[in-house]
């Protein structure tokens, strides 16, 4: 399977870098987020947070997507933390007031760091994985968040970790809720599930994320 996925993200860099699509992309930015455009223009931005980010859609369930946007649109002074740092950090930072994000890949974080180093609103840490740093980033950072994202790695620790960050009234945006192995860990977390299958940015094919919830 990785291998597929690997040749799949391969092609679409490819693809995405001819010149003849340049309009392609310009169209993609203006059209609606939740749309078909701006989904098909995500396939061929896989990996590359230099043309995710302009295009300003996060690599979740566009559903859940749409919810969160709401989520956050409401709460304009929301503070978030996320667990994985992406196109989603420079998504999140344009609704939040303000974004911690937590990466464990050094190289990611360099890379990730030069596109947003304009976002005032983002703290962009990295943390290496051979040490509970980066599980304890959310304690390190203090206080409680409106809205936290888990869609990293060790992410049954990550979510059991952030439990006690979490207001009241807020919400855990979790990922890739299909793989088997985080069903237990949400099922105990003790918050309700709302689970979206569907389409997706960035893939062919329908996938999975979840919202908890009290």
């Amino acid at each position: 399977m990785q291998v597929a996925k690997n040749a799949y993200s391969a092609s679409a860099q490819a693809i995405a870098g001819l010149s003849v699509l340049d309009g392609f992309w310009q169209q993609a930015r203006t059209s609606s987020p939740w749309g078909l455009q701006r989904w098909a223009a995500s396939l061929l931005a896989i990996h590359q947070p230099e043309r995710m980010i302009p295009l300003d859609c996060p690599w979740w369930n566009v559903v859940a997507t749409r919810e969160i946007d709401a989520f956050l649109a409401a709460r304009p002074a929301a503070r978030v933390f996320e667990y994985g740092s992406g196109a989603s950090t420079a998504w999140l930072s344009r609704r939040a007031r303000e974004v911690i994000s937590v990466e464990h890949h050094a190289g990611w974080h360099t890379r990730l760091g030069e596109l947003i180093s304009d976002r005032g609103n983002v703290r962009l840490w990295h943390r290496d994985l051979t040490t509970p740093a980066y599980v304890d980033a959310i304690a390190e950072a203090g206080g409680q968040f409106d809205l936290i994202v888990v869609d990293g790695r060790d992410r049954n620790a990550c979510l059991a970790r952030a439990m006690p960050f979490l207001k009241p009234d807020g919400v855990i945006l979790f990922d890739d809720t299909g793989r088997s192995r985080y069903r237990k860990a949400i099922r105990n977390c003790g918050l309700k599930e709302t689970r979206h299958f569907g389409r997706s940015y960035c893939v062919p094919y329908p996938d999975f994320s979840s919202i908890l919830h009290a």
